[in-house]
């Protein structure tokens, strides 16, 4: 029987929204969160595995539900082992659960991708867990592309949905609502269970919030690729940040978003509708140079940021850890308020919030340990230690 006792950390009280973290022991068995002692130090069999937590903050695993690649790899290279490679860089940072996210491509490249998330998650993963695939596009407005190829979006296609649907677990897509068709689809994705994201739109403040009553649970990394907010055609980032209906991922690399307008949106959602994402291309955790994505040459200058040759911003090398660290400098937030919009919003967000997102009994044992500066020390997946810095030092 697998066991682990994570043992002298601080962590979030497991029936405490916002609260003082409290100390304690976290006793795992096969794969679960099986009892959590804060009153003293619990009762810890012999034989069990230890993993010291003393003078770390222990937070339920960081879940990542848009990103594209890392360490050299993109979910649209449609490998086993490149997965594998993203799954292990994932969790050096502290990353437990995540989305691999397709771009906008020819439907044989989509199909070819989730298929190959849905081979990787037929087996324990090396390091953090696939929890299905997110697409985003190719049903997605011209006007604002972004990064992705202009000459692979197309209207929504109920019967290419429906084949993506089969081939492996789709989890999110993030579409246009206002182009036609998008709303029969947003009907279909939803009653299979896919999850609606707004982004890349040309879309009014009326027609997001049409969109947001039809369904539509998430925005896009907000700010970047949609309609800005603006005091008499509010846009969809108004929409966002005016409707507690919908969750707004935000990527905190301060490239993508000022800090002041991190801090706004934070201001506006809070902890329990903001969730941090890396919108991470294969780039991250890579040199400066030149890279590729969907196609098209992306170039990652000395000082991190990546862009397209015509100057348009292209993805981010950020990391989870990094992307709280920037977070918390851009609200002033305590890590006591801030640590949901890691882990527990985005697992609401996904619908998973019984099953990841806390530490408590009856959820997986999907744990990251920070040192004083927010550095991750070990990532726990399922129970098992897959990621120890101290080992590695050693």
């Amino acid at each position: 029987m697998d066991t682990l006792a994570v043992c002298g950390g601080r962590f979030p009280a497991p029936d405490a929204e916002s609260a003082p973290f409290v100390a304690g022991t976290i006793l795992c068995r096969e794969a679960w969160i099986r009892e959590v002692h804060t009153q003293g130090p619990g009762a810890v069999a012999e034989e069990t595995p230890v993993l010291d937590a003393t003078g770390c903050v222990v937070l339920p695993g960081f879940v990542d539900v848009h990103i594209h690649g890392s360490a050299g790899v993109d979910v649209m290279d449609a490998s086993r082992t490149g997965l594998a490679r993203l799954s292990r860089f994932l969790a050096r940072h502290g990353v437990t659960g995540f989305l691999p996210t397709t771009i906008t491509a020819p439907p044989e490249a989509l199909l070819a991708a989730v298929e190959a998330v849905a081979r990787f998650m037929e087996a324990e993963p090396p390091g953090a867990r696939a929890l299905g695939v997110h697409l985003e596009g190719p049903y997605i407005s011209p006007r604002y592309p972004g990064a992705q190829p202009v000459e692979h979006i197309r209207r929504p296609d109920p019967r290419e949905l429906a084949a993506l649907a089969a081939a492996g677990p789709v989890r999110l897509i993030t579409l246009a609502p206002e182009v036609p068709g998008a709303h029969g689809l947003m009907a279909q994705a939803l009653e299979a269970g896919i999850g609606v994201v707004i982004g890349h739109t040309a879309a009014t403040y009326e027609e997001a919030q049409e969109a947001i009553r039809r369904g539509a649970s998430q925005a896009t990394h907000t700010f970047n690729a949609m309609t800005g907010l603006h005091h008499r055609r509010p846009g969809v980032v108004g929409a966002v940040l005016h409707n507690d209906a919908i969750y707004a991922q935000l990527i905190p690399d301060t490239v993508h978003v000022h800090p002041a307008a991190m801090d706004i949106l934070a201001r506006c959602k809070g902890p329990q509708g903001t969730l941090l994402i890396t919108d991470a291309i294969r780039a991250a955790g890579m040199p400066p140079g030149t890279y590729e994505l969907g196609g098209q040459e992306v170039v990652v200058s000395p000082e991190g940021v990546c862009r397209l040759p015509d100057g348009t911003l292209a993805g981010s090398i950020v990391t989870m850890d990094q992307g709280l660290r920037h977070f918390l400098a851009a609200t002033g937030w305590p890590l006591e308020r801030a640590w949901p919009v890691t882990s527990r919003t985005p697992a609401q967000a996904l619908g998973m919030d019984g099953v990841i997102g806390r530490v408590a009994p009856g959820y997986r044992a999907d744990l990251v340990l920070l040192d004083a500066h927010l550095e991750v020390v070990a990532t726990v997946v399922g129970g098992q230690v897959v990621f120890d810095r101290r080992q590695e030092a050693g």
